[in-house]
């Protein structure tokens, strides 16, 4: 009993995360990403990707985690919205006719 309870703890975090995508201005300096990062999984997150392309990532993260992203630089603020699928079929199936 004692284990279940401490495995159940101990995946809480998890259970509690938001999938979300942060994004910069494209003049922010890699530094404010990677503290913005290494912010996320000190606040008990994970980085899932780190885009290229564009300035930002993705992570999974909880809300306290995510609120100090917004706090962290007054000159390169973050936009951070929840990770979720976009389509251009309106959600149907490609191989339906």
């Amino acid at each position: 009993m004692k284990l279940s309870s401490a495995l159940i703890i101990g995946f809480l975090p998890l259970a509690l995360a938001k999938s979300i995508l942060v994004t910069y201005p494209q003049d922010t300096p890699d530094s404010v990403i990677k503290d913005a990062q290494k912010s996320i999984v000190q606040g008990g997150g994970t980085i899932t990707h780190e885009y290229q392309f564009i300035k930002g990532f993705s992570a999974e993260a909880p809300d306290a985690a995510i609120q100090s992203l917004s706090t962290q630089s007054t000159k390169y603020k973050p936009i951070i919205e929840g990770d979720q699928v976009v389509s251009i079929n309106d959600d149907k199936d490609c191989n339906s006719n």
